[in-house]
């Protein structure tokens, strides 16, 4: 039971119902009263001083509606929570929060999720009462430093008017008076350089946009990766434009005069001869999708914030009714290293591939570390916070489950990095690593990631099953995920496209990706890994880059 709520007040008609939900209640720790109309609800509230009410929207003395506004009228229950037990269907439940409930359960209702959303409540009250607690602490600190600048007008005074006193008295008032300005003054300075790199925590963390999604702002990221690509993002051309530039040639040689007809004919042959290429780069690609897909996996990295003095995590002191950040007149969310509000999480996204049947993932340093040469992140360093790994998660396409990984060496050199993903009883195979052959130019490649992360998975569901995942969820990155991959909506991106340049330290191939897809596996012809993918450029997509497989033999080789 969490400890921040222990009184509960049930106002239920049914007298079989209200016993069963006491009998639950008390089971799980909780100390409960029960009434059977809300006059004795309100009348247990009051004496027991209860944080929690449980209230039938059919309670006969009076409506809901009513109900609730004598709750919130009072100063005693103004604070309680309330969950109101409604009748079956989503209307009812939104009816209700409407009305003022904090939530609302329809009936029949599965005793585990009440008792889930009781807790719930708890830890929200629990938060609340923080806030309001720090709110009342500032209040005295203020009304003492008023006090102290009082007292500090009345001892000067005193100290004017003493002029019977010894004159060593006087200057011992003196000095006293002064070291109390002194201090005031290094008090007020002290706080304002405090307050402003609180402010400018908070104007990094906003920008970063923590663990706690705005539900309405990511459906219009998804709608918007939903709209057909503008002319200006051209890809090479494929199968069906040469097959029809194929039949432009052909009727052009049947009009042709004698003249022409060579040159059309070599025009033919050349375009031929292309779409024969495509059709087998197809054909090998086809089966090195089947064969290596279930190997490359979506990294969710999740990355908190610890106070390097204290020690303590950075935290949101609170969450309001829409399950986001409370926020201060600047429209910045308010952060604290106390109470018990959700950590401040910054959610990573990146593809991985397994190198070796250990559970080996190789990846980029940036997304194992994703803080490495990140300003915005390193940032927070002069701020006293330190950003840390809080979980890694790996999901892998065909499997619901979350596996947990660990970071297990990560290069000095270049852009990789290598994890350990507990695989449990799952079977994938390791895809092969092409280290010793260099890469060729023009050589045809396939490329495998999850370009644009959370984002573009929910944008290949259909939108009402968008917005069911994320209004079941509340936003929550994992719970989303988890979701996600229930449903077997988690599965890479697969692009083709061929080697630009090869370098010393990279290869620009032309294949379509972007932010998400880094980590992700580039494979030749023959289905073994010639690099990973680690940048693109923007603005261009006929260029990005990935790091030659050759230069991971330090971090996977024993």
């Amino acid at each position: 039971m969490d400890s921040t709520c222990k009184k509960v007040v049930i106002a239920e008609t049914d007298s079989t119902s209200r016993a069963s939900l006491q009998t639950a209640m008390e089971a799980s720790g909780y100390l409960v009263w029960s009434a059977s109309t809300v006059h004795e609800a309100l009348d247990a509230l009051r004496q027991s001083k209860a944080d929690l009410l449980l209230l039938d929207a059919d309670v006969s003395d009076m409506s809901a509606l009513e109900a609730l506004s004598a709750i919130r009228g009072s100063p005693v229950t103004a604070s309680v929570r309330v969950i109101l037990l409604v009748g079956p269907g989503a209307n009812e439940r939104a009816t209700g929060i409407e009305m003022g409930a904090n939530d609302a359960v329809s009936r029949p209702w599965d005793l585990s999720e009440l008792l889930a959303r009781v807790r719930e409540q708890c830890r929200t009250h629990g938060d609340e009462q923080q806030l309001r607690d720090k709110a009342r602490v500032a209040e005295e600190g203020q009304q003492i430093a008023y006090t102290a600048f009082d007292a500090v007008a009345v001892t000067e005074k005193m100290t004017n008017d003493a002029v019977k006193l010894d004159r060593g008295l006087k200057i011992g008032f003196s000095a006293f008076v002064g070291v109390i300005v002194v201090m005031a003054a290094i008090y007020f300075l002290f706080a304002r350089k405090a307050q402003q790199e609180t402010l400018h925590a908070n104007v990094i963390i906003d920008k970063l946009q923590g663990g706690l999604m705005h539900q309405q702002d990511l459906m219009a990221e998804v709608r918007k990766l939903r709209q057909p690509a503008s002319p200006t993002d051209s890809v090479p051309a494929g199968k069906d434009a040469l097959k029809k530039q194929a039949d432009e040639i052909k009727t052009k040689i049947a009009g042709a005069d004698a003249g022409e007809i060579s040159a059309l004919q070599k025009q033919l042959q050349d375009t031929n001869a292309r779409l024969k290429r495509v059709e087998q780069e197809d054909t090998a690609a086809q089966g090195i999708i089947s064969t290596n897909v279930q190997s490359v996996c979506l990294l969710h990295v999740s990355v908190a914030f610890r106070h390097q003095q204290s020690g303590r995590r950075l935290r949101y002191a609170g969450l309001n009714q829409n399950n986001e950040p409370l926020q201060d007149s600047e429209g910045h969310s308010i952060l604290t290293l106390d109470g018990n509000g959700p950590e401040v999480k910054v959610d990573v996204f990146g593809t991985g591939f397994i190198a070796a049947p250990i559970g080996l993932v190789i990846t980029n340093r940036h997304v194992a570390e994703p803080w490495w040469k990140n300003d915005e992140l390193n940032q927070l360093t002069g701020q006293g916070l330190q950003a840390e790994i809080s979980t890694i998660r790996a999901y892998f396409p065909g499997d619901p489950r979350a596996f947990h990984a660990e970071i297990q060496n990560v290069s000095m050199d270049t852009d990789l990095a290598t994890m350990r993903v507990d695989l449990q009883d799952l079977k994938r195979g390791s895809l092969l690593l092409d280290t010793n052959a260099p890469a060729k130019s023009g050589e045809a490649i396939v490329v495998m990631g999850y370009a644009t992360g959370l984002n573009a998975i929910l944008a290949r569901a259909d939108e009402e099953t968008a917005e069911k995942i994320l209004a079941r969820n509340g936003g929550q990155v994992s719970r989303v995920l988890d979701e996600l991959a229930q449903r077997g909506l988690i599965r890479p991106l697969v692009t083709q496209g061929h080697v630009g340049d090869v370098l010393a330290e990279k290869i620009v191939f032309d294949a379509q990706t972007t932010s998400g897809g880094s980590g992700g596996p580039l494979l030749n012809e023959h289905g073994k890994v010639i690099g990973v993918t680690y940048a693109v450029l923007n603005g261009f997509g006929g260029s990005n880059f990935a790091i030659p497989i050759r230069l991971s033999k330090p971090l996977v080789m024993p």
